[in-house]
């Protein structure tokens, strides 16, 4: 015998708020690429200039800390996307969904360890991937548009 009372209910997240969107992941990683551009681009003054490379080391040890975080929150919010909102249906339209993922999650770690433009550029050609992975699921036709 079923209780009336008792309401069910069902999320696919511990909240069922049914919010996504990969624009986050996009903008840490272009946050992510901004950042490792500075690093690539900054001048280190010669060692004996005592206060150039004290104002250069604090300029590099900001940028690096920025970037760290932005690459964790790319990372974050990628995760969210792949275990939260995608469910078996869309991984059986779309067998490359579990690889896509993991290669954009493994690019935000390898953008924590390494200052590397190339890799930088990686992670945002795989966030793309994902955003029109993303709509496409949605059938909903968003453009790709960077902030930076």
């Amino acid at each position: 015998m079923q209780d009336d009372s008792v309401i069910i209910a069902e999320a696919h997240c511990d909240g069922p708020c049914g919010v996504y969107d990969p624009a986050s992941a996009r903008i840490a990683g272009e946050a992510v690429q901004s950042m490792t551009k500075k690093m690539l681009d900054l001048s280190c003054p010669e060692t004996s200039d005592s206060a150039g490379m004290a104002a250069y080391l604090n300029t590099m040890s900001r940028y690096a800390a920025i970037k760290e975080q932005e690459a964790q929150k790319c990372k974050d919010e990628l995760l969210i996307l792949w275990t939260d909102f995608f469910k078996p249906q869309h991984l059986e339209a779309h067998p490359d969904l579990h690889g896509t993922f993991w290669q954009a999650a493994k690019l935000c770690s390898a953008c924590k360890v390494e200052v590397s433009a190339v890799h930088a550029q990686e992670l945002m050609d795989a966030i793309e991937a994902i955003h029109n992975l993303f709509w496409a699921v949605k059938e909903r036709d968003v453009p790709w548009i960077r902030a930076s």
